[in-house]
């Protein structure tokens, strides 16, 4: 069997890739809109971004601009939870791990993460979409290498479960970000960019952007990779596989039959009903990452004698996040 420590790395790449992707993909659209509408409020909107991401708000006697929003999300090398610090800890965790990574996987997070200083020196030239769009292209690759070089076993289980349970946060937190907006706004249409779906929608949809629709396609659509509900139903696979239980009946392990019911409560909704109570749904779905996180870590990688990270680190509770490094 797989090593816990092992086990628990490979999860952990797997978010912290996830969610420096997702957070680049949110910030870039962000900054867009900051730069193009002269009207909005910035420093309202850039708070609204780092609340989003889960991220501590600056003091409220700090204006918050364009760049210094750029810096807290995706520069700040000593801040908990910034794109360069979610890169660095993949990359110790694949350093930590090397037996059952890749070596081209190794390559890529560490050839990223060295290169993270030019692109930071392109884009205060050129602008931030520089430095983001090399993070969302190195993720890009770090996964299809993964797909392609890695043994499709407990190890690759592993990194998937942990990539499906952050987007299934990441895909809640940009809906979260217009739960409170009209039917009609067309904010809504930042969550598809967000998410890399605005494409797909387009031809799913024959152009009719609206909310409903939009809610119901990053919600529940079973094809879209990025879908709240193909993101679980990916994670209820791989740990599926992974529980191997040999006997029909009993009792499942508490992340599985969680992430069952989540899964459940989106398959079986009526599509027309999703912008009720939409909120709640989505802070409910929340609360499952969370809980399905917890039941992971204590089910597989704290085993006794208990395991302990060095310079363990805990973001807020927003967040949900666990900082590990080496043994």
């Amino acid at each position: 069997m797989m090593l816990a420590r092992n086990a628990e790395s490979l999860y952990w790449i797997g978010r912290y890739v996830e969610r420096a992707d997702d957070m680049a993909r949110i910030l870039d659209v962000a900054i867009h809109q900051l730069l193009e509408d002269a009207t909005v409020d910035v420093d309202r909107q850039a708070r609204l971004v780092i609340q989003v991401l889960g991220l501590d708000t600056p003091s409220t006697d700090d204006l918050i601009d364009v760049w210094a929003l750029t810096e807290r999300v995706a520069y700040d090398k000593d801040a908990i939870g910034s794109i360069v610090d979610l890169i660095r800890s993949a990359r110790e965790n694949a350093r930590g791990a090397r037996e059952v990574t890749s070596s081209e996987m190794w390559e890529c997070l560490n050839t990223t993460y060295n290169g993270l200083n030019d692109a930071e020196r392109r884009a205060r030239r050129l602008g931030p979409h520089e430095f983001l769009s090399y993070v969302k292209n190195r993720a890009a690759m770090f996964a299809g290498l993964a797909d392609a070089t890695l043994s499709h076993d407990d190890g690759y289980r592993y990194l998937l479960l942990g990539r499906s349970v952050e987007r299934v946060d990441m895909t809640i937190r940009m809906l979260l970000s217009r739960a409170g907006d009209r039917v009609t706004s067309p904010s809504w249409v930042s969550v598809l960019v967000s998410a890399g779906a605005h494409d797909t929608f387009l031809r799913t949809y024959r152009g009719r952007l609206d909310a409903e629709n939009i809610v119901e396609f990053m919600l529940v659509d079973r094809l879209f990779p990025r879908s709240v509900f193909h993101a679980l139903r990916v994670a209820e696979h791989n740990l599926t596989e992974l529980e191997k239980r040999p006997s029909r009946v009993g009792t499942q392990a508490e992340a599985l039959l969680l992430l069952g019911r989540a899964r459940s409560s989106l398959e079986f909704i009526e599509p027309g009903n999703l912008l009720e109570d939409l909120q709640d749904r989505l802070l409910d779905l929340q609360d499952t990452c969370r809980a399905v996180n917890e039941a992971v870590t204590g089910q597989y990688f704290h085993v006794s004698p208990y395991v302990s990270w060095a310079d363990a680190r805990v973001s807020d509770s927003e967040d949900h996040m666990i900082e590990e490094s080496e043994l």
